[in-house]
């Protein structure tokens, strides 16, 4: 076999070997015989085979789960918190070159944050400011990773779980609550109907002939009532009139 040809294949297959597509939502750190070179941008690359090596990075939103955790409140109520938690990459030779497994700290800190975190405030707070914990927590991470190239975009608190005597517990209290309201409204309603009858019989007393016709009309309901006989107790005419004008 000619020996150009072997150099011209041989020379194929070295180009063919180093070349490398980093996609636009992925950055390349490269290194050199394990050293740190620089960091490729999205395109066609071409690296030295043997010699250079590249590892990518994803540079977009990543979703990682905080598992659930045993949490004791400030009120010493025990309680299961998990969680979600998103974050970006913004320099990825940092994140490589700073952390071994910048997912798994990531977990591990959002995780030790959530206790820490939860463990400083009563039930009541985490259970109605469950926007205002993940922020605290948001906060608390996005610190300790700011030197590993990564911006944490948000810290949600997906479910709490509770005690089963604390569930039968919060569920007595909100009945209560409940009940304390419907008393307090039918109070109110009677207030105010005892208002109109007062008013109502005000103006009742103010003319004879208003109070002849609320008695007719009370018969009318009677009736109504599909009854056979009414008995009234007293005669009409002890009913108030005006004097006549001898």
């Amino acid at each position: 076999m000619n020996p150009i040809n072997v150099i011209l294949v041989f020379v194929v297959i070295f180009i063919l070997a180093g070349i490398r597509i980093v996609y636009e939502y992925k950055r390349a750190v490269k290194f050199r015989f394990g050293k740190y070179v620089s960091l490729l941008q999205p395109g066609f690359r071409w690296i030295i085979p043997v010699v250079e090596r590249i590892q990518l990075v994803d540079i977009r939103v990543i979703t990682i789960n905080i598992q659930k955790q045993e949490v004791m409140t400030q009120d010493n109520v025990p309680c299961h918190i998990n969680g979600v938690l998103f974050f970006k990459i913004e320099d990825a030779t940092k994140a490589i070159l700073e952390v071994e497994d910048y997912v798994f700290a990531i977990s591990q800190m959002a995780q030790a944050t959530l206790r820490d975190v939860c463990g400083k405030v009563e039930l009541d707070t985490i259970l109605s400011k469950r926007e205002e914990i993940g922020k605290n927590i948001k906060e608390i991470v996005e610190l300790e990773t700011e030197v590993w190239g990564i911006s944490i975009q948000d810290v949600k608190i997906k479910d709490i779980e509770l005690p089963e005597n604390m569930k039968r517990s919060m569920a007595n209290q909100a009945e209560a609550e409940r009940s304390r309201r419907a008393r307090i409204i039918l109070a109110e309603a009677e207030k105010q109907a005892a208002d109109k009858l007062l008013q109502a019989g005000k103006v009742i007393d103010q003319s004879p002939s208003a109070i002849k016709l609320r008695l007719y009309q009370t018969l009318s309901n009677i009736a109504s009532e599909k009854n056979s006989t009414i008995v009234f107790p007293f005669p009409e005419e002890v009913l108030p009139a005006k004097k006549r004008k001898e």
